[in-house]
């Protein structure tokens, strides 16, 4: 029987200290995942982190703490959001600054999974990449024009860092799942079972009827089956909160790739086992003919300024469409009679929020039901000067954009804040997403070890 502990669902957004500790006892090993590309392809391309160092500190601490005191195994997966190299080296030098604090003594494995662009040409010219659904195209200028690239890694690199006797495992960019897997696979539970208890860890206290905050989750595997336990007596698990977190994040809850295979959980069976415990069985995994690693990828797009602001008035909101398209009409011609910029040297998007701002041209129902509507402008230019100034002749163009309805200077758009036009600075764009075939699963990380 393997113990494994999930600290919570995402590093630096927190959990009990109280949880953590009483889920460690016993234990035989502490996980975490750290990072995602859900945030977008920001981080990434800029190699800056979503959590602060303060809240990284924070869990890690209490985590590399509980491990020491029960001499057990700490992992952590998808370092500093998207685990580029910037991200796992402020993440190490966390680690290594908690060590001194705290007087600390163990071996700290450090997997670095971002790859060379160069590297990814000659995967691309050997025909070893293969496009994911919705994958832009690339060819091999665009992929040197990437500002990361990194390797979505399987168990396999924890399992290489803990052969090698590392008590702390730091990771760039990983799978969820490897994290919790790994240990499970060292020991021979089989895939289908230390995958699926994987996948159910990987959000921390997600799989619970109702997760009131961020907290930790235990889950006891074995060779037959694996039970996921809520250690804060405040949740609770039941058949369907359990089931139904294979749906989160996945295209298919039945068939859930994975480097080396398919996790498949078609004849997976949950089962109470007590108020607040559940029983899965039956998850099976199919071996993969290559082992794949994920591509992720993120480029300059340019940088961005916004627009915000609400419009109440009736009429103004009763021909949004045309008032759009006519606005958009005049600021193009501003921004070459002032700019000299074509339209081919920005770009935008308006969403009209209480229309159809979240899902575009896909909105069913697309017409406004309310009172009020708030248009957001977002604009793309290949410098912050640039983006600004055309900013400016935006927001000013919008306010007193005039309808036929009414005469004289009009104001169409209240702004919440000043300044109107708001720098979001750098854009990126995810320019890959694409897998590529190893001919062996440790050809795209780097391990280092470092006492600490």
């Amino acid at each position: 029987m393997i113990k494994a502990v999930a600290a919570t669902g995402a590093l630096g957004t927190g959990f009990k200290a109280e949880t953590l500790a009483k889920a460690a006892e016993g234990a035989d090993f502490i996980g975490c995942d750290a990072g995602s590309s859900d945030p977008g392809p920001y981080y990434l391309g800029s190699g800056e982190m979503l959590a602060s160092p303060a809240a990284l500190s924070r869990d890690l601490e209490l985590m590399i703490a509980a491990g020491l005191k029960h001499r057990i195994p700490v992992l952590v997966g998808s370092a500093g959001t998207a685990g580029a190299r910037p991200q796992l080296e402020r993440s190490v030098e966390i680690i290594r600054q908690l060590a001194a604090k705290n007087g600390w003594h163990f071996k700290l494995g450090i997997i670095d999974s971002e790859i060379a662009a160069e590297t990814v040409v000659e995967a691309f010219k050997d025909g070893k990449l293969t496009a994911l659904a919705g994958a832009p195209d690339i060819d091999e200028a665009s992929i040197m024009a990437a500002a990361h690239v990194v390797a979505m890694q399987g168990p396999d690199c924890f399992i290489d860092a803990l052969d090698q006797g590392a008590d702390v495992v730091i990771a760039g960019r990983t799978s969820d799942t490897a994290i919790y897997a790994a240990i499970p696979i060292m020991r021979g539970i089989p895939k289908g079972i230390a995958f699926h208890a994987a996948k159910i860890l990987e959000c921390g206290a997600a799989s619970t009827v109702e997760r009131k905050y961020p907290d930790s989750m235990v889950s006891y595997i074995d060779h037959e089956s694996f039970v996921v336990d809520p250690p804060n007596p405040q949740m609770l698990c039941t058949a369907q909160s359990v089931a139904s977190h294979v749906l989160y994040e996945t295209a298919n809850p039945y068939r859930l790739a994975e480097p080396d295979g398919v996790l498949v959980t078609e004849n997976s069976q949950y089962e109470a086992v007590s108020d607040r415990a559940v029983r899965v069985t039956g998850s099976q995994f199919e071996d993969a003919d290559a082992y794949t690693v994920k591509l992720e990828a993120a480029t300059l797009r340019g940088y961005r300024e916004v627009v915000f602001g609400s419009i109440r008035d009736p009429l103004v909101i009763d021909q949004i469409d045309s008032f759009v398209d006519t606005v958009q009409a005049v600021i193009t011609q501003k921004i070459k009679d002032s700019l000299g910029l074509a339209p081919s040297d920005f770009s935008w998007r308006w969403s009209v929020y209480g229309k159809n701002g979240s899902m575009g041209p896909l909105e069913p129902v697309n017409r406004v039901e309310g009172h009020e509507i708030v248009l957001l402008i977002e604009i793309l230019s290949g410098s912050p000067d640039l983006a600004s100034a055309i900013g400016s002749i935006t927001w000013h163009t919008v306010l007193h954009q005039p309808i036929p309805e009414y005469g004289g200077l009009v104001s169409q758009i209240a702004f919440p804040f000043s300044p109107p036009a708001v720098s979001v600075g750098a854009a990126y764009e995810f320019s890959i997403n694409h897998v590529m075939r190893l001919d062996r699963p440790d050809a795209t990380y780097t391990l280092t070890l470092e006492n600490l």
